[in-house]
Protein backbone atom coordinates (compact mmCIF):
# COMPACT_ATOMS: atom_id res chain seq x y z
CA UNK A 1 0.00 0.00 0.00
CA UNK A 2 1.53 3.41 -0.64
CA UNK A 3 2.71 5.20 2.02
CA UNK A 4 0.41 7.94 2.89
CA UNK A 5 -2.12 5.12 3.35
CA UNK A 6 -0.09 3.23 5.37
CA UNK A 7 0.46 5.75 8.24
CA UNK A 8 -3.59 6.05 8.94
CA UNK A 9 -4.50 5.50 12.41
CA UNK A 10 -7.37 6.87 14.48
CA UNK A 11 -8.33 10.63 13.79
CA UNK A 12 -7.20 12.83 16.55
CA UNK A 13 -10.41 15.10 15.46
CA UNK A 14 -12.36 15.89 13.36
CA UNK A 15 -10.11 17.70 11.47
CA UNK A 16 -7.37 15.02 11.13
CA UNK A 17 -9.99 12.89 10.07
CA UNK A 18 -11.14 14.68 7.02
CA UNK A 19 -7.67 15.32 5.80
CA UNK A 20 -7.16 11.22 6.29
CA UNK A 21 -10.34 10.54 4.37
CA UNK A 22 -8.74 13.12 1.29
CA UNK A 23 -5.51 10.98 1.50
CA UNK A 24 -7.41 8.21 0.97
CA UNK A 25 -9.58 9.41 -1.65
CA UNK A 26 -6.83 10.35 -3.71
CA UNK A 27 -5.22 7.71 -3.19
CA UNK A 28 -8.05 5.82 -4.91
CA UNK A 29 -8.79 8.21 -7.58
CA UNK A 30 -5.59 7.52 -9.16
CA UNK A 31 -6.01 4.13 -9.46
CA UNK A 32 -2.95 2.57 -8.88
CA UNK A 33 -3.37 0.59 -5.76
CA UNK A 34 -3.50 -2.81 -5.86
CA UNK A 35 -7.02 -4.58 -5.43
CA UNK A 36 -6.50 -5.80 -1.75
CA UNK A 37 -4.89 -2.44 -0.79
CA UNK A 38 -7.84 -0.50 -2.68
CA UNK A 39 -10.50 -2.16 -0.46
CA UNK A 40 -8.84 -2.06 2.67
CA UNK A 41 -8.16 1.99 1.62
CA UNK A 42 -11.90 2.09 1.23
CA UNK A 43 -13.13 0.20 4.24
CA UNK A 44 -10.80 2.95 6.37
CA UNK A 45 -12.16 5.71 4.14
CA UNK A 46 -16.08 4.62 5.33
CA UNK A 47 -14.55 4.09 9.09
CA UNK A 48 -13.23 7.40 8.95
CA UNK A 49 -16.62 9.02 6.77
CA UNK A 50 -18.45 7.72 9.97
CA UNK A 51 -16.59 9.14 12.19
CA UNK A 52 -17.15 12.58 10.50
CA UNK A 53 -20.55 12.07 10.82
CA UNK A 54 -20.53 11.34 14.69
CA UNK A 55 -18.93 13.94 15.00
CA UNK A 56 -20.83 16.69 13.18
CA UNK A 57 -24.16 15.12 14.54
CA UNK A 58 -22.62 15.83 17.78
CA UNK A 59 -21.95 19.12 17.16
CA UNK A 60 -25.22 19.88 15.74
CA UNK A 61 -26.64 18.61 19.15
CA UNK A 62 -23.91 21.00 20.80
CA UNK A 63 -25.45 23.76 18.92
CA UNK A 64 -29.02 23.05 19.03
CA UNK A 65 -28.74 23.09 22.80
CA UNK A 66 -27.02 26.16 22.66
CA UNK A 67 -29.60 27.75 21.12
CA UNK A 68 -32.41 26.08 23.14
CA UNK A 69 -30.80 27.39 26.18
CA UNK A 70 -30.49 31.11 25.05
CA UNK A 71 -34.11 30.73 23.75
CA UNK A 72 -34.01 30.70 20.47
CA UNK A 73 -35.85 27.48 18.94
CA UNK A 74 -33.95 24.23 18.14
CA UNK A 75 -32.54 23.84 14.87
CA UNK A 76 -35.04 21.04 13.61
CA UNK A 77 -38.18 22.46 14.85
CA UNK A 78 -40.85 23.42 12.49
CA UNK A 79 -42.00 27.10 12.33
CA UNK A 80 -45.83 27.42 13.21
Amino acid sequence: MSENLENINEPENFEAAMAQLETIVQELERGSLPLQDALSAFKQGVSLSQYCHKELNEAEKTVTQMMTESGLKPLDEERV
